[in-house]
């Protein structure tokens, strides 16, 4: 089986600093090449120059999200895999056999894939290989271009990075804090936090929640963005800091009047820019 290497060159970091989007997939893309595009972080199926499917081990599979959000029963995955993986038509199967309907297969893998493509289209680290001829054992479902998966990594990242630009937090053990008071916290935070023990990372949790790990990873960042998880690498005094301040003998909290919220919002917002 052919494999083609490249050590792709280094791009020149952006305003939005953008993951390195590879000439070589774009290249696959126009030839029209089927087979698996790999790299460290993962790999993506391509069938005439289309991704079909994306892997990683930082993102949980499409059987994760499907079994864990209740479309389908863990024994019910395993059979059509062993029915249908040798042919590669593990989809197709779920779908004839009434297990998941279309909407709800084409719906997980497209979570799936842009998930995991997020992942592997993040800085290279190694050269990327390309295997011809590689099929996917789940078949195809519902084909991406190559050029919208990466315009998706893109904007992806450059979200992240207006909610808290300090990838650290990305790759660090969840380490909560106490909210301040009055602080909200949403049903879904508060069901990351319930796993944030000091020890799992966002990557972990997802993986526990049956979330993506993209989605988990926004959560985090609002939530160190909020000062509710330590930050590593987050200098003394921002919000989110791993180094908590000295504690000041300030009155009785039933002495004072409620914290005004929005403003302590834009004195945060200030010390960002800063």
């Amino acid at each position: 089986m052919n494999t083609l290497r490249a050590a792709e060159p280094a791009v020149v970091p952006q305003a939005i600093s953008a993951p390195a989007i590879s000439p070589l997939l774009t290249r696959l893309a126009t030839e029209r090449a089927t087979g698996a595009f790999l790299r460290a972080q993962g790999t993506l199926y391509l069938v005439e120059g289309r991704v079909v499917h994306a892997e990683s081990p930082a993102a949980p599979g499409i059987d994760v999200l499907l079994t864990a959000g209740g479309a389908l029963a863990a024994q019910g995955w395993q059979d059509a895999l062993s029915s249908a993986g040798r042919r590669h038509e593990v989809g197709r199967e779920l779908v004839a056999t009434g297990r998941v309907t279309t909407g709800e297969l084409e719906m997980c893998h497209l979570g799936a894939l842009f998930d995991a493509a997020f992942f592997v289209l993040g800085a290279a680290s190694g050269p990327t290989r390309f295997r011809y001829g590689v099929a996917h054992w789940l078949g195809r479902v519902r084909p991406v271009p190559a050029a919208a998966v990466e315009r998706e990594t893109l904007r992806r990242r450059a979200l992240l990075d207006s909610i808290w630009p300090r990838p650290e937090v990305d790759t660090a053990p969840v380490v909560p804090r106490q909210p301040a008071r009055g602080q909200a916290v949403t049903v879904r935070q508060r069901a990351l936090l319930r796993l944030a023990d000091g020890v799992r990372t966002p990557t972990a949790i997802a993986w526990a929640l049956g979330r993506p790990s993209f989605h988990t990873l926004i959560e985090v960042r609002r939530l160190a963005a909020a000062g509710l998880v330590e930050a590593p690498g987050t200098p003394e005094g921002e919000p989110g800091s791993s180094t908590r301040p000295t504690a000041l003998p300030f009155p009785d909290p039933a002495d004072c009047a409620e914290p005004d919220i929005a403003l302590l919002r834009r004195v945060r917002d200030a010390l960002e820019a800063l």
